[in-house]
């Protein structure tokens, strides 16, 4: 379990660090910083899958996404007392991102390349990666780090002397997609593995054309598609291998007295149907509407049977009519019995049921000068964090 995030130079995100525990909400006005914390996450989880690079170019390029105030704050500007101005920066400017558990930590450090440092080359604005350092234990210390690449040259502990396991690193991908050796780096798989199985759902479609509403082809499906197109199929899976009486228990908290069924139709096709009372046959999924199917996919995901170390869900309240958002708060407080749970989200039901919960850890994002802070959350209030030294 994620115990610790830190960001820093990222948008608003100029220095945070954040603490985590197994059930989380993150709340905050608009344009508290909720979406920069969001996307810095899944930047974070690209490094596994390779994609870190064309993340930031999706995003305007790496330039844009570094803090664009001044690079320190006098005790003037902050009172007021002096108009916020900039200054020649005396630092190289790095997006960093870092996590921690009980058990390893991991940051990465990406920067440009040095003007006239490639020779000729039409990717002179790709970011490069300067650094990434793995460590035991909560936060990083020197004696701590178990594996350490700058630039090119990647490293391993070995006892009390470092061992140079690979030499001509790309700058543009992570250790994690270049180096695979169970033997001297088993850190770097395993972590690899974690992150690339955090989950993310953002987007769930419920036009009259989305995939979640047509019959599909089922196969055992134990982890929703991240846009919902495999519901039908999700859904069984649970039925046969997973939690059935919760599922049952989810949708009649949502709306008492309906029943789920699956229809196999005889071309192997899944169609998915809802009973509600009143009613003198079933719906189908192509019949529901926007928020009864939206609410079905977040059953499908939350109660998956193959549950992931991190599920991270963004406004899941969006199209669901208020009246689901007490309903959809239990079932996220049952899920996280089974994995971490990050919410953001702005809806006050969704956030007063979740609160409700014994540990429940409520982070509640507020701007100070255009820079995303926790509400108050003082200095010795944050978990202990030490970036690696670039310089060492």
């Amino acid at each position: 379990m994620i115990s610790t995030l830190a960001i820093g130079n990222y948008r608003s995100l100029l220095n945070l660090v954040i603490p985590f525990g197994s059930l989380n909400v993150i709340t905050g006005e608009n344009a508290s910083g909720k979406s920069n914390l969001y996307k810095a996450l899944r930047l974070l989880s690209e490094t596994a899958t390779g994609g870190v690079v064309n993340s930031l170019a999706g995003e305007g390029g790496l330039s844009s996404t570094f803090w664009a105030g001044p690079e320190n704050l006098s005790r003037e500007m902050k009172r007021g007392t002096v108009e916020i101005q900039g200054s020649q920066r005396q630092k190289r400017s790095r997006l960093r991102l870092g996590f921690s558990s009980e058990e390893f930590g991991y940051a990465i450090s990406l920067g440009l390349p040095p003007p006239g440092n490639l020779g000729p080359t039409a990717f002179s604005l790709d970011p490069e990666i300067k650094q990434e350092c793995i460590w035991a234990g909560s936060f990083f210390r020197p004696a701590s780090a178990l594996v350490d690449r700058t630039a090119a040259l990647t490293k391993v502990r070995d006892g009390r002397k470092w061992e140079v396991i690979a030499h001509h690193c790309s700058e543009f991908e992570s250790i994690f997609s270049q180096v695979a050796d169970p033997a001297r780096a088993p850190e770097i798989i395993s972590l690899r593995e974690q992150i690339k199985a955090w989950r993310f759902y953002d987007h769930f479609r419920s036009d009259v054309e989305a995939p979640a509403r047509l019959p599909q082809l089922g196969t055992r499906t134990p982890v929703l598609h991240h846009d919902g197109r495999d519901l039908a199929a999700a859904l069984q899976t649970i039925i046969e291998i997973g939690d059935h009486q919760a599922l049952h228990e989810a949708i009649d908290d949502a709306f008492p007295g309906a029943r789920l069924s699956i229809e196999v139709q005889d071309n192997g096709r899944f169609n998915l149907l809802l009973a509600q009372q009143g009613l003198l046959r079933p719906l189908s999924a192509a019949e529901l509407s926007d928020g009864t199917l939206r609410f079905l996919l977040w059953v499908a995901a939350l109660l998956t049977p193959r549950p992931p170390p991190l599920m991270v869900l963004n406004e899941p309240e969006t199209s669901l009519h208020p009246d689901l958002l007490p309903a959809l708060g239990r079932l996220i407080i049952r899920a996280a019995q089974d994995t971490q749970v990050w919410v953001v989200s702005h809806a006050r039901r969704l956030i007063a049921t979740l609160e409700g919960a014994e540990d429940c850890n409520s982070i509640h994002l507020e701007k100070q000068l255009g820079q995303t802070q926790v509400a108050g959350m003082g200095m010795l209030d944050e978990p202990p964090w030490h970036w690696p030294d670039e310089n060492k």
